[in-house]
This record gives structure tokens, C-alpha cells and sequence, in this order.
């Protein structure tokens, strides 16, 4: 299990965190900030982006914040933050893929894929391959995948991808998610191949208590989630607490490529290592979805 206490100083570090404003990416980048690292926050909105980093400066008047436009919705626009980033640093030491969407109303991305495909897989990916050589020249560099306990109720519908055959907003989240923990666990092994000094890492927050619940409730405009969402509090732990398993993928020094962090009792608690999907450990079923998804990306 591990504790806060054993994370060291990141004076100097950079932390790219995709969906910074709120929920586990806000926590994680106060906790980063602490800790001295300069944090570059991407956030979709601007201006809910650049309310947080004034709060954040509040806790901490020395922060070192970089504000980057984000939409993952539009594969376009990672491009374009790509570059800006790219003209803003020369390096990168920790990106930590934290932004999501859960269970809306069958919705499509600016390139016509499913949205949570797109969002929490296609565009993270994306992001990750054009800013890899940022990470290459320093020491200890990261990628850092979020995904969710529903990693282990995944299924990738092969002929279905997109939801166009059946769309249940759940089963797609859960596709999501455990694409997510295969892409990550793909990335590490090509990584480990060509000896690169990156590695990557995988966390999920268990239940947390973010902005996910209420804005799927109000997309979907549904009673009955809202109350099972208020049975279940109990259950939910903070997002501070949420966002300690990335933390700790994206600092501790012991953690290594290919470990997945999650909540010690895999909902609420300290975060420890804890098993990827088994689904995701079938390394020809992480090529095909990598190949797919690659030839997705390009063809923007």
C-alpha cells in the first residue's frame, strides 16, 4: 500500500494532464504542484481552465501552471495543442492521460467516431504518439492511463466499435476503459522493444466522487441513475483520494511499466498495484485494437 509521504519532491518535473480542472485531474494537479513540479493543465473550456489554475494559485502563489486549450473530441485539436505545447517546452517528463466521459446519449466526435471511443481511447492515443518525443530524452519519463474498475466488464465489440449495430451507453464506456488499459500495457511493451527510457503505467480511482455522476445524469436525463448514485454514496470516496493511485503511477520511483494503481480494496481506499483486466493481457487482441486504432488516427 502506499502513502503520500513516500512520494519525493518533483521540483523541476513537468506533468502534462489532460482534463485538469476538475475532479481527479484538479487533485492532481494541486498535489503536483506541491511537490514543485510545473504542471501544464489541458482542460476542453478555457474559462472553467482558467478558474481552476486561479484557485490553485491561491494554495499556491509560486505554482508553475501552463493553461492549454484541449478538445478530445476533435482529433484536429489535439493536433493543434500538440504544437502549441510543443512551442511552449522542449520536454516532458510525466503526461498523465486523466480526462474522460461516462455514459452519455449515443453522441458522435468531430471525426464521427463513438465518443467515449474517441475521448477516453482514440484521442488519448493520439495524444500520447505526438508527444512521445518529448518524453524519450529525459530519465524515468511516463505515460500515465486512467481508466476505471469497469476495465474488468469490458468487451471490444470487434464489428461494432462505434456502437452503430447497438449503442449501450454503458457496455461503451466499458469498451472504453479497457482500451485504455490495453493501449497502455501495448505502449509499454513497444517501449520496453526499443529500450526507451519512457515507460507506461496504468491507474483507476475506484468510486470517486467527480463531476462524471452528475453530468451523466443530467445528458441522460435519468431518475433512476440518480438515485442509485445516491444509494451508492456511501460508497464514494473523495477525488482527492481518487486521484492517489495516478499520482503514485505517475512519481512513485518503484513504480515500473505495465503496473496498473487502483484503490486497495479496488473501490475506496490507499492506492496499491493492483491487476489489469485479463482481457487486456491478450497481446494479440492489444495489436489488433493498436492497428485499428492507428489507421483510425491517421486518416483524420
Amino acid at each position: 500500500m502506499v502513502r503520500m509521504n513516500q512520494i519525493k519532491t518533483q521540483n523541476g518535473r513537468v506533468f502534462l494532464i489532460t482534463g485538469a480542472n476538475s475532479g481527479l485531474g484538479y487533485e492532481t494537479s494541486k498535489f503536483l504542484l506541491e511537490k514543485g513540479a510545473t504542471v501544464i493543465m489541458c482542460c476542453r473550456d478555457l474559462f472553467k481552465g482558467e478558474k481552476a489554475k486561479q484557485k490553485l494559485l491561491k494554495f499556491n502563489s509560486s505554482g508553475k501552471i501552463e493553461l492549454v486549450e484541449l478538445d478530445l473530441s476533435d482529433l484536429k485539436n489535439v493536433k493543434k495543442a500538440v504544437n502549441f505545447i510543443k512551442k511552449k517546452f522542449d520536454n516532458l517528463d510525466v503526461l498523465i492521460n486523466n480526462a474522460g466521459i461516462m455514459a452519455p446519449p449515443k453522441t458522435y466526435s468531430k471525426q464521427g467516431f463513438e465518443i467515449q471511443f474517441a475521448v477516453n481511447h482514440l484521442a488519448h492515443m493520439s495524444l500520447t504518439m505526438e508527444l512521445l518525443p518529448m518524453l524519450k530524452d529525459k530519465s524515468n519519463s511516463r505515460v500515465v492511463t486512467v481508466t476505471s474498475g469497469v476495465q474488468y466488464f469490458g468487451k471490444i465489440q470487434w464489428n461494432d466499435l462505434q456502437g452503430n449495430l447497438k449503442y449501450d451507453r454503458w457496455a461503451s464506456y466499458a469498451q472504453s476503459k479497457l482500451a485504455n488499459v490495453m493501449f497502455g500495457l501495448e505502449l509499454n511493451s513497444i517501449l520496453k522493444e526499443s529500450n526507451s527510457p519512457t515507460s507506461s503505467l496504468l491507474a483507476h480511482p475506484g468510486f470517486a466522487r467527480t463531476n462524471l455522476q452528475p453530468k451523466s445524469v443530467e445528458a441522460n436525463q435519468s431518475w433512476q441513475e440518480e438515485i442509485a448514485y445516491k444509494l451508492m454514496n456511501p460508497m464514494f470516496q473523495s477525488a482527492k483520494m481518487g486521484a492517489l493511485p495516478q499520482i503514485a503511477a505517475a512519481t512513485l520511483t518503484s513504480a515500473k511499466g505495465g503496473e496498473q494503481y487502483g484503490p486497495k480494496f479496488n473501490f475506496r481506499g490507499w492506492p496499491k498495484i493492483c491487476r489489469n483486466a485479463p482481457e487486456a493481457l491478450k497481446k494479440s487482441s492489444r495489436k489488433r485494437l493498436w492497428d485499428i486504432s492507428e489507421k483510425l488516427i491517421k486518416n483524420v
